[in-house]
C-alpha cells in the first residue's frame, strides 16, 4: 500500500511539474525576442571573431557565409580567424581564403596556459587583438550565417539596450540518437527559463546563451573580464553571460533559427563525445547535475510510463511534455512531429549521456579535440 501511494505521489508530482513547464513553454514562445531581417542598423566597428581547430571541412563554407554577412553590414567588418594548432589541413584552407577576403586575419594559436580551457582561450587570443568598442561576434566553424544575420542581430542588441545576445542557430539533426537528443538544447531553456525575468534580472543563474553565435558588446565584454573571467569552464558561452550580468550588463538568448543553422554533431560517437565534455557540469556542478536530471525523469519519463498503465493523471503528464517539446520546436525551426512524441526517451536518452558523462569526469577520461577536459 505504501509502494503504490509513493508512486501515485511520483506521478502527479511529475505531471504537475510537466503542466507547469508547459505554461512557461507558451510564455516563452510569446515572449522570445526574434531579430528582424529588414532591420538597417547605425554603422559602427564590428568584428567577427572565429576560433578553429581541425576544421578543415567546415570552415570555408563558414566564411563564405560571414563573408555574405559582412557584405550587407553598414560599417566596417573586421574577420579575424585563430587557427588553435589544428593538425588536418585548417591551416593551408585560412590561408586560401584569406587571399580571397582581405577581410580576413589569420592568427596562429598558442597552447593553452595552465588554468585556461581551450575554447576559453582561443576565443581570449582573437579578443585580446580588437581595441575599438563596437560589436563583437563569436561564431563557430560549424555554423553558418545568414546575410541578414549580422545586421538583425546588432539591429536588436542596440534597440533593446542590452549588451549580449545569444541567437540560438536552429539545429540541422541527421540520424536517430541526433533527432533524440538534439532538440533538447532549445527545450532546456524555452521549458525552465522565464525569458522576460532573464533578460531583466542581475541574477548570474537566470542564464542561457550558446557560443555558436554570441553577439556581445565589446566595452562590456571588456568590464565583465572577457573570456578570462571563464578560462576554466567547459560552458564559457553561459559562463561569459553570467560574468556580463556580474559587471551590471545584460543579456538573454533570442530565437536565431532563422539567421543561424548548426550541425553540431554527426552520429552517436560525436553526439556522446560532445556532451560527455560538458553535460557533468552543465548545471552548476556533479550534485546540480544529478538533481535536475532526477526532476526530469520525475517530469517526462514517470507520468509517460504510468500513462502505459492506464493513469489518466500519467497520460496528462505525458501530453504535457510533448506539447511543450512541439511548441518549442515550432517557434525555434526544429522538426515537431513526429520526434515530440518521443520527449520520454529524449530525457531517459539525456540521463544516459549524463551518467556517462559524470562517470567519465570522475575518472579522468574527458577529452575533446584532443586535449583534456578538466574541472
Amino acid at each position: 500500500m505504501r509502494g503504490e501511494m509513493l508512486a501515485r505521489a511520483a506521478v502527479w508530482s511529475g505531471t504537475a511539474t510537466a503542466v507547469a513547464s508547459l505554461a512557461l513553454t507558451i510564455d516563452n514562445a510569446r515572449r522570445i525576442r526574434r531579430p528582424d531581417h529588414d532591420a538597417a542598423p547605425a554603422p559602427e566597428s564590428l568584428t567577427v571573431l572565429l576560433p578553429v581547430r581541425d576544421e578543415v571541412d567546415n570552415v570555408a563554407a563558414c566564411l563564405d557565409s560571414i563573408g555574405a554577412a559582412a557584405d550587407r553590414w553598414p560599417g566596417p567588418v573586421h574577420i579575424m580567424v585563430l587557427d588553435d594548432e589544428s593538425t588536418d589541413g585548417t591551416a593551408d584552407v585560412l590561408v586560401d581564403l584569406a587571399v580571397r577576403d582581405r577581410r580576413i586575419e589569420v592568427l596562429s594559436g598558442s597552447p593553452p596556459p595552465p588554468g585556461w580551457l581551450g575554447k576559453a582561450w582561443a576565443c581570449e587570443q582573437l579578443s585580446g587583438r580588437v581595441f575599438h568598442d563596437g560589436v563583437l561576434i563569436f561564431v563557430d566553424a560549424d555554423v553558418r550565417v545568414a546575410p541578414s544575420a549580422f545586421a538583425a542581430s546588432v539591429a536588436l542588441l542596440r534597440q533593446t539596450g542590452l549588451d549580449l545576445v545569444s541567437p540560438y542557430p536552429r539545429q540541422i539533426v541527421g540520424g536517430p540518437v541526433e533527432r533524440l537528443v538534439q532538440p533538447l538544447l532549445q527545450w532546456s531553456w524555452m521549458s525552465t527559463l522565464p525569458l522576460g525575468l532573464a533578460e531583466r534580472s542581475p541574477r548570474p543563474s537566470l542564464s542561457a546563451a550558446n557560443g555558436q553565435l554570441l553577439v556581445v558588446d565589446a566595452a562590456a565584454y571588456r568590464r565583465a573580464g572577457g573570456h578570462g573571467a571563464v578560462r576554466d569552464e567547459v560552458l564559457e558561452d553561459i559562463g561569459l553571460l553570467r560574468a556580463i550580468k556580474r559587471s551590471g550588463g545584460r543579456g538573454v538568448v533570442v530565437e536565431g533559427s532563422e539567421l543561424a543553422t548548426c550541425r553540431m554533431y554527426d552520429g552517436w560517437q560525436e553526439v556522446r563525445g560532445g556532451y560527455g565534455k560538458s553535460l557533468w557540469t552543465a548545471f552548476g556542478s556533479i550534485p546540480g547535475t544529478v538533481a535536475v536530471t532526477a526532476l526530469l525523469i520525475l517530469g517526462y519519463v514517470v507520468p509517460a510510463v504510468a500513462a502505459t498503465r492506464g493513469s489518466p493523471v500519467g497520460a496528462l503528464g505525458y501530453l504535457a511534455g510533448v506539447a511543450s517539446r512541439a511548441i518549442t520546436a515550432r517557434r525555434t525551426g526544429g522538426r515537431v512531429w513526429p520526434d515530440a512524441f518521443a520527449h520520454p526517451l529524449s530525457v531517459v536518452a539525456f540521463a544516459a549521456l549524463t551518467t556517462d558523462s559524470v562517470v567519465a569526469h570522475r575518472r579522468g577520461r574527458l577529452r575533446w579535440k584532443g586535449r583534456q577536459v578538466s574541472s
